[in-house]
């Protein structure tokens, strides 16, 4: 008789999400087990804890689901998680990294964006670019060979996350571009095929009247569901809603894409025992839903 699916959750926050424990329940884990205040000086016993109480032939029914809201916290759990499995004796599970759902936000975004355009040939532009959601954004267009402005309200650190991109996706065409100031915003729009807002809540990063300046511009995808609107003019629940030309998702647009496919991530994770579920992976189950 096959042992019942486990779910482990490593939340960094202390706090675990409750968001994620009902979708991994509503996905499919007959248990989850939540932790909170994780950090890679303290994960080795819960990663041991997955890796030595069940067979060989049963790993496959755990896994591990990292979140929290610190995405580069989760990474160096990711990381310390990885170190402390023993794939070399056949001990170890599948892992997801999902902080603050920024791994199946982005690939839910981008795949929007596939939908309609060639991103190996698009200029885009990522407004909070340097957010969690936003560099994952960037990641994910730029593996994809999409030429990729990252938006700042200062360009400094921008320019930190075109490094950390160049790094990651060694061909990657990013570039940093400020948007402090309504002044800013033309020259950073200038060109674009495509503009993702995922900047803070509540927070307006493209006001109507600069959109209207962009003759190129043919998709716009705003992830903000706090009014009022991240790209003025979107409404949240927009699906591929044409407006003044533009095709428009809102965040209630994407969002039903990117709760299928934390679904579908999770329950995948129990089919076998040596994935790793990043944003690159991540992304390539959006594109098979």
């Amino acid at each position: 008789m096959d042992k019942p699916t486990i779910l482990v959750q490593l939340d960094t926050d202390s706090l675990p999400s409750v968001f994620d424990r009902v979708v991994a329940v509503d996905a499919g884990a007959a248990h989850v087990f939540a932790y909170g205040g994780v950090s890679p000086e303290n994960v080795r016993e819960l990663v041991h804890g997955c890796i030595f109480t069940r067979g060989l032939k049963d790993l496959h029914r755990t896994a591990i689901f990292i979140g929290g809201s610190d995405v580069a916290t989760g990474e160096k759990v990711l990381a310390a998680v990885r170190e402390y499995l023993l794939p070399q004796y056949g001990l170890r599970v599948s892992v997801m990294l999902d902080p603050n759902g920024a791994n199946t936000t982005a690939a839910a975004a981008v795949r929007a964006a596939a939908r309609h355009l060639n991103l190996a040939h698009t200029p885009a532009l990522v407004l909070g670019g340097t957010g969690p959601v936003g560099q994952r954004v960037a990641r994910l267009l730029a593996r994809q060979g999409a030429e990729v402005r990252i938006g700042s309200r200062q360009r400094e650190r921008a320019e930190a996350v075109c490094l950390v991109l160049r790094e990651q996706v060694p061909d990657a065409r990013v570039e940093a571009v400020a948007t402090a100031s309504s002044s800013d915003a033309p020259a950073a729009l200038a060109g674009r095929v495509l503009v993702i807002a995922a900047g803070a809540a509540g927070v307006v990063l493209l006001p109507k009247k600069v959109r209207a300046t962009c003759a190129t511009l043919q998709v716009a995808i705003d992830l903000n569901a706090v009014p009022p609107a991240g790209i003025e003019g979107v409404e949240a629940g927009d699906l591929a809603v044409k407006r003044d030309g533009v095709l428009c998702y809102g965040p209630l647009g994407v969002g039903g894409a990117k709760m299928k496919l934390h679904k579908t991530a999770v329950a995948r994770l129990f089919e076998r025992n040596d994935q790793i579920l990043d944003a690159e992976e991540v992304y390539e189950l959006a594109q098979a839903l």
